[in-house]
Parts: structure tokens; sequence; C-alpha cells
């Protein structure tokens, strides 16, 4: 059978919703049919906690009326073959649909390391419901021991989840420190204190060289430290958060410009193809700090792109300004934000960087609840502009990560956010006197103030 449509949504994940939400509202005349093979679209960020067992894992579910109910068509099958310049697509069943426009919105998949027995079945990624019900189940019968590998946000969060069930967790990371994406090292220094004394066993600046299988799956993970760990196949399991890859073989051969990071948009969410758009993680992109390619799969990321890409189809401009990567993650009660450049990833990207710090609570001090909080803030030493910062905290960080993230959106510099108008109030704020974010920018322009002085003085 073959459908004609106005769009074809190829992908439910958050960049398909957001997409299809946008262009209804901007053309509710269109005619939009969404491909999605999953049998559920999932809120990615909650898996671990329903791992943990705070909650069934049906709330991770996110409900089909979130489009069907914009008068989209829903189609709960995987699309297997395309023709992109016909603009047709062939989904699992046989039928064929033609539209005049194709969103891609399919995301990424974990990626595997290219070692012997990462196939086995004591091998796990964490992204699909399937994962979920796999790891859970694995739990539930016995396991007594895992192995996590990457200690990024989502491999931190599974070691903990899995230590909450009882089970004795190893973390290895290839970093000296966890969260190298985030933190710099000395502001990863409380998240493995709250780590270690969870229970997680961190083992950091080592790699997985080798997994010993046996009959029912990995028996030994060898580490290329020379350390070993010992699993009982039949209960223990491996999980591997080393970062994702686009999925996007299904576009091979056709045309589309692509790199190993994803399909090449412009700002405008516009592919090499006519009538072909594509958001989110199965998309390459750029800094917004330098222009220079720079990874940003996440969810935050690609709803953004995704009310781009509908302005463009339904015929308004709107404009994408690139990655930031705002993030935000957990260790124990410790709450982790982080913005733009760490000190370490702006060094390898060629800027010479100036950081301050502020240290406050996250109240007026007296009142009761009130938490030690810390800044870390990263400046370009030229011209002062922000390009990160970086947060710990014991209540919710995340607003003042966003306006972090502003500031280095609209170029300001450490003149422009130590000058800061804020509000203050004792159950809700810091100190008056003693903005974080404030006190972490004037530090670091009295470090600069120092050094120019210390110039001048050479000269």
């Amino acid at each position: 059978m073959e459908r004609h449509a106005d769009v074809l949504i190829i992908g439910g994940g958050p960049a398909g919703i957001q997409f299809a939400s946008r262009l209804k509202k901007l053309a509710p005349e269109k005619k939009v049919v969404m491909l999605r093979p999953e049998p559920h679209s999932m809120i990615y960020c909650a898996i671990p906690y329903a791992i943990e067992g705070l909650f069934d894992i049906k709330k991770t579910f996110k409900r089909d009326e979130l489009v069907t109910d914009l008068g989209v068509e829903l189609v709960r099958r995987a699309a297997v073959s395309v023709d992109l310049k016909k603009r047709r697509v062939v989904d699992d069943k046989g039928d064929v649909y033609v539209a005049e426009t194709i969103f891609i919105a399919t995301g990424a998949k974990p990626f595997l390391p290219p070692l012997p027995g990462v196939e086995a079945k004591n091998v796990y990624t964490v992204k699909t419901q399937n994962d979920l019900e796999r790891i859970i189940a694995r739990i539930e019968n016995g396991a007594r021991r895992a192995v996590v590998v990457g200690a990024g946000a989502i491999g931190i969060e599974q070691a903990q989840a899995y230590v909450a069930r009882g089970v004795e967790t190893y973390l290895v990371e290839m970093a000296a420190y966890v969260l190298p994406t985030m933190l710099d090292a000395e502001m990863a220094v409380p998240v493995q204190d709250v780590l270690h004394k969870k229970g997680v066993k961190l083992i950091l600046s080592d790699t997985v060289s080798k997994l010993e299988t046996g009959g029912q799956g990995v028996s030994r993970v060898l580490l290329s430290s020379g350390k070993e760990i010992e699993l009982d196949p039949s209960r223990d399991f491996i999980c591997f958060a080393v970062g994702m890859k686009p999925d996007i073989s299904l576009f091979e051969g056709q045309g589309l410009e692509m790199t190993k990071d994803g399909i090449v948009v412009d700002n405008f969410m516009r592919t090499s193809l006519p009538g072909i758009y594509a958001a989110g993680d199965c998309c390459s992109g750029l800094s917004l700090i330098d222009g220079m390619p720079l990874s940003g799969k996440l969810a935050t990321n690609a709803v953004q792109m995704a009310k781009v890409a509908a302005a463009g189809v339904a015929g308004r401009k709107d404009e994408y300004k690139w990655f930031v990567n705002g993030a935000a993650t957990c260790a124990g009660d410790l709450r982790i934000g982080a913005t733009g450049f760490t000190e370490a990833i702006a060094a390898n990207r060629n800027f010479k960087t100036v950081s301050g710090y502020g240290e406050t609570t996250n109240m007026f001090p007296m009142m009761p609840g009130a938490s030690n909080l810390k800044v870390k803030i990263v400046a370009d030493t030229e011209t002062g502009r922000i390009l990160g910062g970086q947060i710990l905290g014991y209540s919710s960080v995340t607003d003042k990560v966003d306006i972090i993230s502003l500031a280095i959106q609209h170029r300001f510099t450490l003149w422009d956010l130590s000058h800061l108008s804020y509000s203050a109030q004792p159950w809700q704020s810091y100190f008056p006197a003693h903005n974080a974010i404030v006190d972490a920018c004037e530090q670091a322009l009295g470090k600069l103030e120092e050094r120019n002085k210390n110039v001048r003085c050479v000269e």
C-alpha cells in the first residue's frame, strides 16, 4: 500500500515528538505521519531511577497522545529502506510512504567497543525499554556484582542504581576522574567522595582490555592496568556507558552529507538534500562557543533543534545557534551541573583560560536546611568571555546552570556576569552579598587584573 503525507517523521523520540507538536501548532493543515518502531517513546533520563525501584517502568513511557491528540498519524513500524531524493520510505510491513518533506529523528544508539565478548548475554547498554527490562530482570534474579564502564552521567547514575539494589558495583573510567566532559578534576573530587561513600568501587585511569567468556556470558573483565574482576555469568553483568553513536545507517548511500557524529545540517536543520530535515542525536553539530564540531547528544538540544526544523517546514524562519550543552546529574544528595567548556576542554580547543570560584549556601545561612554550594566559572583570558561553568550543591542547581548558559549564548564577559542583577529571599536564594556566580566572576576578574599588572611590570 502506498500512503501520501505532507510530512513524514522517521523516529519518535524527543526530536520527533517536539517537531510534530510544533509543526501542528504552526501548520495544523499539514498531514503528518510518524514512523516509530518502539512500542513506547521513553523518558531516557528516568531509566536509572526505574532500575533503582523508585517507580514502575511504565512511568518512563511517554504517552502516544502527545502526538496523536494533535492529529498526527502514529505508525508503530520501522523504516527499512529509503529513497531520499524521491522522498519515499518503506516500512517493515512493506507499506510505502511518499511525502513532500521528510524529517529524520532517528536519534542515537549506545556505542559498544569492538571487543570480543560484547555480544554476550550479560553485557548491556542502557537506552531502550528492552534494556531496562533486561537489567531489572538480571538484578531481581540475584545479581551480586556489576561492572559499569564509563563514568559520565549515564554511568554514574547506573552505578548508583545498582548499588541501591544491593549489587556490588565497579565503575571503570579511562579518564583520571569522573564526569570528565562536565567537570574539571578538582570539581570532580567531591563527586568521587560521594560515590565512594555510597559503595561504588571506582577504578580510574583504566580501560577494559579483554572480556573472558564462558557458557553463559562474560566471566572475567580484564583491565589495562592488569586488574581483573570476576563475574558469575549466570547472574552478574556488565553495562557499557561509553558514549552514543548516531543511528543513521538507514541513510547511507543516499547522497546525504554525514560525518561519524551524524547527519550534517545547517542552522535551519536542513540537510544537504532538498525537502529533508533532521534534528537531535542523529545529527552532527557545532559548538556555539567556537563554531567547531562538538557532540551535543542531549534531549534539551534535540527539542530546540526540532522546533527550528518545524518552523522551517511551516514556512517560518527560525535559526539554531548550536550547542552550549548545559547538563546535570546527581551523586547521592549532591547535585551536579555544568555548561560550556571545562578548563581542560577549553585548553584542548586552544583557549587560554582563567577561572574563579564562588562558595556560599543555597539559602541565607541562618535558614534551616541551608546547604553548601560551589560555582566555578571558566573564561577566556584574552577577552574575558565566559566559556563555561560548573556547579555543585545539595539542592537543585539547574536554574543556576541555565543562567551561565544564557551568558555563554549572549557572549557575556566576566565583567557582564559579575554585574548580574538578581533577587534574594532567605528561603530561596543566596545571601545578597554572596551570589556564588557573581563571586566566581569577581575572583576570575581579580586574577586577570593581577596577570595584567604583572605583564605591565615585566614590560
